[in-house]
């Protein structure tokens, strides 16, 4: 019965595999926002580079001076141990790479912004230094892919009404501060002096 139901799942599992099917939210889906001008502080990056073919893959034009703009703000990659496994062995490490990203829009009004975040581990073998570096390369580039496709999924989640609420939203919001700031400038009226009445 197992087995027949393994074989089974195998069966269906191939069959949408080969009709292209995708499960929601994970497959190559359009995006709301249709153009993009993308931003980051390394323009020649690896990351930057491997989000603008995700976007372009996925029907997005991106160009200086779109409608709204993607802003990779803050790019970091972090080794820490994980645990050491004696000198003869070498140690494990545990590898963190973190992306802050904005979307703004056309006035460069902050529509949203968020941190996401990849981690791999691996083991840093004292005879096989070269190996082991190869395989930290290895990690951090697929760390990088994976920040790329969760930045993408993140956008896909966004839709022409919800983005027309977050720039509603951020009009008011800089508004309200340029008044506040307008009130805070404006010369204050000096206090009209009390005159005492004169006692007959």
């Amino acid at each position: 019965m197992k087995r027949s139901l393994t074989g089974l799942l195998l069966v269906l599992t191939t069959l949408l595999g080969a009709c292209g099917y995708h499960l929601r939210g994970v497959g190559d889906s359009p995006l709301a926002i249709k153009e993009l001008d993308l931003n980051a502080r390394d323009a020649y990056g690896d990351l930057v580079k491997d989000v603008g073919r995700m976007l372009e893959s996925r029907g997005v034009r991106v160009y200086d001076g779109a409608p709204y703009k993607l802003v990779l703000a803050k790019e970091s990659n972090i080794q820490t141990a994980a645990s050491y496994r004696g000198s003869s062995v070498g140690a494990e490490y545990r590898l963190i790479s973190t992306l802050d990203y904005e979307i703004r829009d056309g006035e460069n009004l902050l529509l949203r912004s968020s941190r996401l975040e990849a981690e791999k581990y691996y083991v840093l073998d004292n005879n096989n230094l070269a190996g082991s570096n190869q395989e930290s390369d290895r990690l951090r580039k697929e760390m990088r892919h994976d920040l790329a496709q969760q930045l993408v999924m993140h956008l896909q989640l966004l839709d022409g009404a919800q983005l027309a609420k977050l720039q509603e939203k951020a009009r008011a919001e800089a508004e309200a501060k340029a008044q506040a700031q307008a009130a805070e400038r404006a010369p204050k009226a000096s206090p009209v002096p009390v005159i005492p009445l004169l006692q007959r």
